[in-house]
């Protein structure tokens, strides 16, 4: 499953894969996340950030 984009549904406390595959992209820097890397995410957006800056950069966006 090498460079395969993977599809998930995000959970409150872990994901689950629906497509096979060994990363996704961050929705705000759109940097490649490898799944065993993937610790932050948005459930009601179903989304994932690379680090805790892109998801802390959401969670201001959402605040505005």
């Amino acid at each position: 499953m090498k460079n395969k984009l993977a599809k998930l549904k995000y959970m409150p406390n872990n994901f689950q894969i629906i497509e096979e595959g060994d990363h996704v992209i961050c929705a705000i820097s759109k940097k490649i996340i490898p799944l065993e890397n993937l610790n932050y995410w948005n459930v009601d957006k179903q989304e994932a950030y690379f680090s805790y800056v892109e998801s802390s950069i959401e969670r201001e966006n959402k605040d505005n």
